[in-house]
């Protein structure tokens, strides 16, 4: 067996990844799980947040039957926001259209709220044993320098291409393995920089290698100059509590708690008081703070104001007042509860 699969399943008994929490389970859940935080986030981040998860809502009921805002603050941290909601209503789905049992075909799974093609294959593979490709960061790269597959693979020819190579690879058995030793290959050999290319099992068939150029694949997403943003928040503090207002349900921060914004040049006092009713006793601008996003990046200037004492400051639905150490907890964003972090110091 000196098929490409062959002898990536044969390395991956010796050499693979066999301790990884969410290994040696058939739960579509936690495969489902895994999968969807280890989009776009190293291993090493997603091992806690993963654990924690799972001790929270334990099984695929337990996180359809929970709160949106307690799922949102397990996940605070972990970025991409949206992956979270869409766990939310994937498990949803399941419970109210598929009586509480995962489908098991690629195409179903597909169907879920944020499971793409890629994701619903991982699934069908470990939770099913289905004979389907995955493609995701990985299996990309390990193809394109296999093949010597030339352009960006986030092009939609270059990645009908991979799609087709790695539907042709796919072996007839030990089709869980083979998946597995593809992403271990990808994260630990054949890796985005300083590829350990003398170790590697593929690497007498590897073209890349052959004509020496192996950082020359996949090819680099094409250059851009990211879009600069700017914004104000407002460390609103009244009585030792600070102003946190839930963002809409879609878009930046969807349905996250928040720092209140105020439009740039615009006076602190005039605004707190137009906006919330709020007589100030001070306000101070801190230093810039810069998050960078994938398509652009969000220049933040905080703005901590005190509430004088005598002053009502209005609520209003969808905003809710907390003492800071309670903030920095709830769900926020990385960058606000930065800001929360710096407030509890001072």
């Amino acid at each position: 067996m000196n098929t490409l699969a062959g002898r990536l399943i044969r390395w991956q008994v010796r050499h693979g990844r066999h301790h990884l929490p969410w290994q040696r389970t058939r739960d579509p859940y936690r495969i489902l799980l895994s999968e969807v935080m280890l989009q776009q986030t190293q291993v090493a981040t997603v091992i806690p947040y993963y654990r924690r998860f799972l001790a929270r809502f334990p099984d695929v009921g337990s996180l359809a039957g929970a709160q949106l805002d307690d799922v949102l603050a397990l996940w605070s941290g972990l970025g991409y926001y949206s992956r979270a909601r869409n766990l939310h209503a994937a498990a949803q789905t399941v419970m109210e259209s598929h009586s509480g049992r995962f489908p098991q075909t690629r195409e179903m799974l597909a169907s879920l709220p944020g499971v793409g093609r890629s994701t619903a294959a991982a699934i069908a593979v470990f939770a099913f044993g289905k004979r389907e490709a995955i493609l995701e960061g990985n299996a990309k790269r390990v193809l394109a320098r296999h093949f010597a597959v030339r352009g960006y693979p986030g092009e939609r020819r270059i990645e009908d291409r991979l799609w087709r190579l790695a539907e042709s690879q796919l072996p007839r058995k030990n089709i869980e393995r083979y998946t597995q030793a593809l992403m271990d290959l990808g994260a630990g050999l054949c890796t985005r920089t300083r590829p350990a290319c003398a170790s590697c099992p593929l690497r007498a068939s590897c073209e890349a290698r052959a004509q020496g150029k192996t950082q020359a694949y996949p090819q680099p997403r094409p250059r851009r100059t990211l879009p600069k943003r700017k914004t104000s928040m407002l460390l609103l503090l009244r009585e030792g509590e600070v102003l946190l207002e839930k963002r809409p349900p879609v878009g930046l921060w969807g349905g996250l708690w928040c720092l209140p914004e105020m439009p740039l040049g615009a006076d602190p006092h005039d605004y707190c008081g137009r906006r919330f009713g709020a007589k100030l006793a001070s306000a101070r601008r801190l230093p810039l703070l810069r998050h960078g996003f994938t398509h652009f990046t969000l220049n933040i200037t905080p703005v901590v104001c005190h509430v004088a004492g005598a002053s009502p400051c209005v609520s209003e639905p969808g905003q809710v007042w907390l003492a800071p150490d309670d903030a920095v907890w709830a769900a926020v964003p990385a960058p606000v509860r930065k800001l929360l972090a710096a407030l509890q110091i001072r």
